[in-house]
C-alpha cells in the first residue's frame, strides 16, 4: 500500500511554486500528510567583512522569510501540518538532499521559477530534482 505522509514541497515564490504548494495541500489534506516547506536562497558572500557581511546575511534571511510567509499562511489557514527548512545553495542540489535526509515520500515542486529562461519546457531545477532524488517527483504546470 502506498504511504505518503511527507511531502517536501521547494517553493521560490513564483506562480509556479504557489500552484505546487495547493497541490501539496490537496494531497496533504488527503493523506494526512505533513508538507516539508522549503526554500533555497543564494549563498552566502564569502569574502565580505564586517559590517557588511552580517548585513547581507541579514537581507537574505529576511528575504527568505518574506517569500515563504503566503506559503506558511495557506498552509496555516488550510489547518496543514508542516514544518519550514531554509537552506543555502543550488535548489537542484538541496532539495534532493533534504528529501533524503527528511526521507520525504513525494517532492511536489513547481515546472519553472523564476530563474529560468522563458521558453524552457521543464525548469532547470525541476530537471535536476528529477534527476538526482529516488523519492517520487510531482511537477506541477
Amino acid at each position: 500500500m502506498l504511504q505518503i505522509k511527507k511531502i517536501l514541497c521547494p517553493v521560490d515564490g513564483s506562480e509556479h511554486s504557489l500552484r505546487a504548494a495547493k497541490y501539496a495541500m490537496e494531497l496533504a489534506k488527503l493523506l494526512n500528510a505533513k508538507i516539508i516547506l522549503t526554500y533555497c536562497h543564494k549563498p552566502f558572500p564569502a569574502i565580505l567583512g564586517e559590517p557588511f557581511y552580517q548585513q547581507t546575511v541579514s537581507r537574505i534571511i529576511e528575504t527568505s522569510h518574506t517569500i515563504l510567509e503566503p506559503f506558511r499562511s495557506l498552509f496555516s489557514d488550510n489547518n496543514i501540518k508542516f514544518s519550514e527548512r531554509i537552506v543555502e545553495g543550488p535548489a537542484g542540489q538541496a532539495v534532493s538532499e533534504i528529501a533524503e535526509i527528511e526521507r520525504c515520500d513525494l517532492i511536489v515542486m513547481g515546472s519553472r521559477g523564476y530563474s529560468n529562461l522563458q521558453g524552457l519546457v521543464l525548469g532547470s531545477v525541476a530537471h535536476r530534482v528529477l534527476h538526482s532524488t529516488t523519492c517520487p517527483v510531482f511537477i506541477v504546470r
